[in-house]
């Protein structure tokens, strides 16, 4: 395959009728490339990730990605923890999935793993984990069921297990959500994507990310059981944080 066919151009053209922003085929393609130019520190973003979950995964348990998309996490986690210990991809989109799959066979992946087309919103089963990712998912989650899926994950951990988080986030305060949206947009146009892309692309996604703030985050974090939260990056309206089971 040509590399610019797995370029971000999703929304290079315009669109006469803007829909809402879906992870088929066209943006599975492009996934690797729209995150790294589309999400500040990305790859500094994963290295802490998997950093973490290191620090955290336990042997004869599992590693669960929630959103696993194309399978990065898993791979860049992959070299550094036990063998025996299994890792769960968890993406609603098939086509996310089936990209996910190939690339962790390029990647010689040997360890065992299992792919799981699920929805979030569903009846999900985490069991046995010491480590559960959700890697800019849970802002894709609606929000009447986030609590849910929150508890979930605690009840599936096992003690001493983590929830690793990265998230888009309001700021605390307001007055500073227009500045930071500004410089966020800012940031894309360094990164090549034009005013009709950035425009494009809000509208796609304006009823299905919805953000909350960091603090309402850890208020629903400590509501699920999670005793232990802290902040590991932060970047304008980007963040990443890290709850522990006890």
């Amino acid at each position: 395959m040509d590399k610019r066919d797995n370029l971000d151009n999703v929304f290079k053209e315009e669109i006469k009728k803007p829909s809402d922003f879906k992870f088929g085929a066209t943006v599975a393609n492009a996934f690797d490339d729209m995150v790294e130019r589309s999400v500040p520190f990305y790859n500094e973003i994963q290295r802490m990730i998997i950093e973490l979950a290191v620090e955290h995964a336990l042997p004869d348990t599992n590693v669960v990605d929630l959103g696993c998309s194309t399978g990065t996490t898993m791979i860049g986690l992959n070299p550094y923890v036990a063998e025996n210990i299994k890792f769960i991809g968890v993406d609603d989109s098939a086509e996310m999935l089936k990209k996910c799959d190939v690339k962790l066979k390029q990647s010689d992946f040997k360890r065992n793993y299992e792919l799981v087309q699920a929805d979030l919103h569903e009846d999900i089963k985490i069991e046995n984990a010491s480590v559960v990712i959700l890697c800019l998912t849970l802002q894709f989650v609606r929000p009447i069921f986030r609590e849910k899926l929150l508890k979930k994950i605690y009840d599936g951990l096992v003690p001493g297990g983590v929830l690793i988080i990265s998230e888009k986030i309001l700021a605390e305060d307001s007055l500073f959500n227009r500045n930071f949206i500004k410089y966020y947009y800012d940031y894309k146009r360094r990164n090549n994507y034009s005013e009709m892309e950035i425009s494009q692309k809000r509208e796609a996604l304006e009823n299905v990310l919805i953000p909350y703030k960091l603090s309402e985050n850890f208020k629903m974090l400590k509501e699920a059981g999670f005793p232990h939260t802290e902040t590991f990056f932060k970047w304008y309206n980007f963040t990443g944080f890290i709850a522990v089971k006890n």
